[in-house]
């Protein structure tokens, strides 16, 4: 995976609020107006955070009338804690030659 996607996915974790928001979805699929109701923020506010945990592909949404619905992904989560296994592993396959 490339730098920039990699960034984007950890983007997502790096804020007290869309760490909330991931705990909340924790449960299972929430309507925007929940996530308001218990965040205590602005509604641009809370689309400014789903753009970002959507755009990650952490978190996925759907329209239901004029609300949106968020879910964590289960392919997304596989993603990021993939990544994050990777890219913290001391055994990247390379041998150092004794010389």
């Amino acid at each position: 995976m490339d730098e920039r996607k990699t960034a984007l996915i950890f983007k997502a974790f790096c804020d007290e609020n869309r760490i909330r928001i991931l705990k909340m979805l924790r449960s299972g699929e929430k309507c925007a107006c929940k996530l308001l109701e218990e965040l205590n923020v602005t509604q641009p506010t809370l689309s400014h955070h789903m753009k970002i945990l959507c755009d990650s592909g952490v978190v996925v949404g759907r329209k239901e009338g004029k609300w949106m619905h968020y879910s964590i992904s289960g392919e997304g989560a596989k993603i990021a804690k993939d990544l994050l296994k990777e890219l913290t592993s001391t055994d990247c396959g390379c041998r150092k030659e004794k010389g």
